[in-house]
């Protein structure tokens, strides 16, 4: 599926994405500023995780926990240079979990993901709208 969103139908977009996440690991794919951090936020809120979302660029993970004790780890590998280095993190036990995992920057851990993921792939049409892909 294909969506093209502007900023102000962040939520009504999250809403569409949120019914078909049927996996538990979801890759965000897209450049700086394309909106991946921004849509994670917004999915949160809609499945009813009203922690303090924010970009886990420093600490690389951040859990969030919801009323009914579900979890999503969230990931920023941008800063990881090597699959040896996710592997330090644990990003194997994460992802054996059964928990939702949405991880931006995925691609260092390709090897890792011999199971089926969903992947959203974003792209910045101008400075108010983009271009999402859902596989």
């Amino acid at each position: 599926m294909e969506l093209i969103y502007s900023l102000t139908e962040i939520n009504y977009i999250s809403k569409k994405i949120s019914k078909q996440l049927n996996n538990q690991i979801v890759l965000f794919k897209g450049p700086m500023g394309s909106g991946k951090t921004t849509l994670i936020k917004s999915i949160c809120k809609y499945l009813n995780f009203n922690d303090n979302i924010s970009s886990p660029t420093f600490s690389l993970v951040n859990t969030y926990e919801n009323s009914t004790n579900n979890i999503i780890y969230h990931f920023d590998l941008f800063r990881i240079k090597n699959l040896e280095e996710a592997l330090d993190i644990g990003i194997e036990e994460y992802l054996d979990s059964g928990n939702k995992c949405f991880i931006e920057w995925p691609e260092i851990i390709n090897e890792l993901l011999d199971f089926k993921c969903t992947t959203i792939e974003m792209s910045v049409v101008d400075d108010n709208k983009r271009r999402i892909k859902i596989n």
